[in-house]
């Protein structure tokens, strides 16, 4: 395949996710103290990485398998054709799981009542990648298949995943900015409904324009910014594009800053991981980070083979469209 830009995007999402679920999966828990007193600085990897991955890497069957329309229908069996990712589940995905595969609960009901987790969220970019410079649409198509996981009470968590796979999409755009990534983030949510991770994103991007440096937001965010549970959607989600911010889009910086700021490390810095990977590319990521890829997890370059391919599919039913609108004209 040509290794063009659309290319270089979607494996340098694929690549700064990955790289950054397996670089802070050690850490995962920890106080941002603890880490440094016992590591240093971490800013290496190995392995394939968590729960993270694994959900993404289904959440891909699921695009694949269905030439990119995909919902919670889909996504759900995809699931079930991937039991053997069954252990890495957090509770959520778990009780998912379980309603879907004993037929206690409709796919788009199966999100109802399940506990708060970035489950969704960590896991949604390949949303944004299928609706690459598209990120309205990505928002859309992602509070469907996001449900599957989260619904009802844990809506702030679907809108999480929603916030992410804009953020993605947009990264997506050549055009994008950093700042023009953060604001696609909340632009396509609900207005009222979606309005405590609208709130909490733009406060907490606000906070990090004003800290201006990673260690002063840190350290802030540990005062004010932490929930009870360290999954939480409206925990990690903003710190995310915050670090993604802070870094300046770049996703080395963005995939440190996240492995190395405690709580949920590989989730934060999978997140942050991602939008930058999508953002600079996979050209814009350390040369022996990718090798390792390259090396350890070879799939992730047919991976994104078979997303662009899926992708240009995409598009031309999207010109298809345009075309036949042109007739009304």
């Amino acid at each position: 395949m040509e290794k063009n830009l659309l290319y270089k995007k979607v494996y340098g999402c694929l690549a700064g996710g990955l790289i950054g679920d397996a670089m802070g999966s050690p850490v995962e828990g920890r106080h941002y103290r603890e880490i440094a007193e016992k590591y240093g600085e971490i800013n290496d990897f190995e392995g394939s990485g968590t729960d993270d991955s694994a959900i993404k890497h289904i959440l891909c069957d699921a695009i694949i398998s269905n030439k990119s329309y995909v919902t919670a229908d889909e996504f759900a069996e995809a699931f079930l054709r991937n039991q053997q990712h069954y252990g890495k589940f957090f509770i959520p995905v778990k009780n998912m799981y379980h309603k879907i595969k004993d037929s206690l609960a409709l796919p788009v009901y199966a999100g109802m009542g399940n506990m708060q987790s970035s489950s969704s969220a960590m896991s949604i970019s390949p949303m944004g990648l299928i609706n690459a410079c598209n990120p309205r649409q990505a928002a859309l198509e992602t509070y469907d298949v996001a449900g599957l996981i989260h619904a009802g009470e844990t809506t702030c968590c679907r809108d999480g995943a929603c916030a992410m796979a804009a953020a993605v999409a947009e990264a997506m755009n050549p055009e994008a900015t950093v700042d023009s990534v953060v604001k696609a983030s909340t632009a396509y949510l609900h207005r009222i409904s979606s309005k405590v991770m609208i709130k909490r994103i733009e406060e907490t991007i606000a906070f990090a324009r004003e800290a201006g440096d990673y260690n002063t937001f840190r350290e802030k965010y540990y005062e004010s910014f932490l929930y009870d549970v360290m999954c939480d959607s409206r925990e990690t989600v903003p710190c995310s594009l915050a670090l993604f911010y802070l870094a300046g889009g770049d996703p080395v910086k963005s995939i440190i800053y996240g492995a190395n700021f405690g709580r949920d490390t590989d989730t934060i810095a999978t997140m942050a991981g991602a939008i930058g990977g999508a953002f600079k590319g996979v050209d814009s990521l350390r040369s022996d980070w990718v090798e390792k890829i390259k090396r350890d997890n070879p799939e992730q370059e047919e991976l994104a083979e078979k997303l662009v391919n899926v992708i240009l599919g995409r598009m031309a039913d999207v010109e298809a469209s345009i075309k036949s609108f042109k007739q009304l004209l």
